[in-house]
């Protein structure tokens, strides 16, 4: 085999290594409980308590707010596309321009929770690719 061809094979060995492990890093760095918490402070107003995108606010915004226990939908989503669309706003992220951006009142360790939590509601249960 040409050193060229051994080179890039273990090149893209070693990124899907890496992309795994951070996958995994990533889903263990939040902790549900605590995003729970903020989840029933902030976003409960659109998203509802039980996370089905039924908010008292939902009702008079002109998109419906994002089921978050539509797993289907939800298990699809990137743990990095979540927490842009979370910490940058909906616009940010071509979303609607009623999701505000929370990154100037949440921490990223704050966002990791709140993703953690929302991966809890997703039926069918959330199941990190590793």
């Amino acid at each position: 085999m040409k050193k060229r061809t051994v080179r890039t094979i273990v090149t893209t060995a070693l990124a899907m290594i890496f992309v795994g492990v951070w996958t995994t890093a990533w889903a263990a760095g939040g902790d549900a409980k605590a995003g729970k918490e903020k989840y029933d402070t902030l976003c409960f107003v659109c998203h509802g308590t039980s996370g089905k995108g039924d908010g008292v606010a939902a009702a008079g915004l002109p998109v419906k707010p994002r089921d978050h226990t539509n797993g289907d939908y939800m298990n699809a989503q990137s743990n990095q596309r979540l927490f842009d669309v979370i910490k940058k706003g909906g616009p940010a992220v071509e979303l609607d321009k009623n999701m505000p951006p929370w990154g100037g009142s949440l921490s990223d360790q704050e966002i990791k929770n709140i993703i953690a939590y929302i991966r809890s509601l997703a039926v069918p249960k959330y199941e990190p690719k590793k």
